[in-house]
């Protein structure tokens, strides 16, 4: 069963004649535990109807390049097969998305969309919602907790959400039974641009080239089961005491799958709760809870991707502190370039450029120092946040966004008062070097030869 919060009308359109369920896979391209798609094709076979699943590639997605385009698509040649022996027809789109789904959906009976959480990808269900001639239902699944179900309003932090996330839990923590599509034979004749291999499909767009792929991690459903399988035999035991290590192998890795849809967080938790480990409660901790309270951020505030989103209290006390003298002060492109003066600074900056992930401590640190050494603590938040959605592979996400906001104030309580930082929480060298060994750290990125296999 998918639970009734999961499902929104998102226009009054009544029902109508088609000729099939168009089910438009965007934030969940994957073939299993996939609510979007199971919902499509439960309604498909009550109508009598095929269903089909459609992702609209555009090249113009905001901050997107060469890195995440590769990733992504890597994930969709396998989704494309999936789909096709599972009796749904897939068909790629290549352009606006909005425009793509408005051209199948004419002869649709019934539109379902599954759910992100930027403003792009409402923006994009908004112009469908006006251009569909049937009815149009959203199915959130990429959340183990439906967001208004989780809170009506914007979280002041993690001990706020987590007393109401924690209530709703186990209640949603299911997966529908797969159904197969009763009229899976029936022939449609869809028009698709050809998805045959990962060049082919780079070819036809005109994208940011100007960051490659990465060798570390590779886009789809074998890659991303290969690694939740060796954490849940290698790393989780370890997490709660090593996970803010970047020394240790005790992450799972799951950041990059996440952000494009490729694996359910649901799936991934129920897995994890089936292994009784000590780091259960601490792992789904990360996943539910603080992943979560990222999508209640970026839900419930439209300025999340700007200065102006952070806590009245946080812009007030850097304010007070915006004149402070620097003892550095960096551009742009030094940052970028990893040529500041600190070499764990450098070391995170690397990692991030050479593998497309940021060990998570690091990242916060990295994010401190930026508001430490950058001009004024406007300037450090749009660098951070240029150099994460430019370089990461979980980047342009809830976890990205809340993430740099966090290093200026978001989700925290006000600290003793210091120079630059004001009431904000400070981070240095010494705290890093007092939990691991930071200098082992800066020799391992360094030893990644600008590739990486974690």
């Amino acid at each position: 069963m998918i639970a009734p919060e999961r499902i929104h009308r998102l226009n009054e359109t009544p029902a109508s004649k088609g000729s099939y369920v168009l089910y438009w896979m965007q934030a969940s391209p994957r073939a299993e535990c996939n609510m979007a798609l199971e919902y499509a094709i439960r309604r498909a076979n009550r109508l009598g109807l095929p269903v089909a699943a459609l992702f609209c590639l555009t090249g113009e997605y905001p901050e997107a390049n060469l890195r995440h385009y590769h990733f992504m698509i890597e994930g969709l040649l396998e989704v494309k097969d999936a789909l096709e022996a599972r009796g749904v027809s897939f068909v790629l789109h290549r352009g606006s998305p909005p425009a793509g789904v408005a051209a199948l959906a004419g002869d649709a009976a019934l539109v379902v969309a599954d759910c992100g959480y930027l403003c792009i990808q409402r923006e994009w269900r908004n112009s469908v919602a006006g251009m569909v001639r049937c009815p149009f239902v959203r199915v959130e699944d990429n959340v183990a907790v439906p967001v208004r179900a989780a809170s009506p309003k914007e979280e002041w932090s993690a001990a706020t959400f987590r007393k109401k996330i924690r209530l709703n839990i186990e209640r949603f923590l299911e997966i529908p039974v797969p159904v197969r599509p009763d009229h899976s034979g029936r022939s449609l004749d869809l028009s698709s641009a050809p998805l045959e291999s990962v060049e082919g499909v780079l070819a036809g767009l005109s994208i940011d080239r100007s960051v490659s792929p990465v060798s570390a991690y590779h886009g789809g459903s074998t890659e991303v089961h290969r690694r939740l399988s060796r954490f849940l035999e290698r790393g989780i035991d370890r997490f709660e005491e090593e996970r803010n290590d970047p020394t240790a192998d005790a992450l799972s890795h799951m950041s990059p799958y996440l952000h494009f849809g490729q694996i359910s967080p649901i799936d991934i938790a129920l897995k994890v709760q089936a292994g009784r480990s000590a780091g259960v409660e601490a792992y789904l901790e990360e996943l539910i809870v603080r992943r979560e309270l990222a999508v209640n951020y970026v839900f419930y505030n439209p300025r999340y991707d700007s200065y102006e989103g952070l806590p009245d209290w946080a812009r007030t006390t850097l304010a007070e502190h915006a004149g402070d003298p620097r003892e550095y002060v960096y551009s742009f492109a030094e940052f970028e370039s990893a040529s500041t003066h600190d070499p764990y600074w450098n070391a995170a900056q690397m990692e991030m450029v050479y593998s497309g992930k940021m060990h998570g401590y690091m990242r916060m640190y990295w994010g401190k120092k930026i508001l430490e050494w950058s001009e004024t603590p406007e300037r450090a938040f749009e660098i951070a946040l240029a150099l994460n959605n430019r370089y990461e592979l979980d980047g342009r996400d809830p976890n990205g966004y809340s993430g740099v906001a966090w290093c200026f104030g978001k989700h925290d309580r006000a600290w003793a008062e210091r120079q630059v930082f004001g009431k904000v929480r400070y981070m240095n060298a010494a705290g890093l070097r007092r939990k691991f060994n930071a200098d082992a750290y800066v020799e391992k990125v360094h030893g990644y030869g600008g590739s990486m296999d974690q």
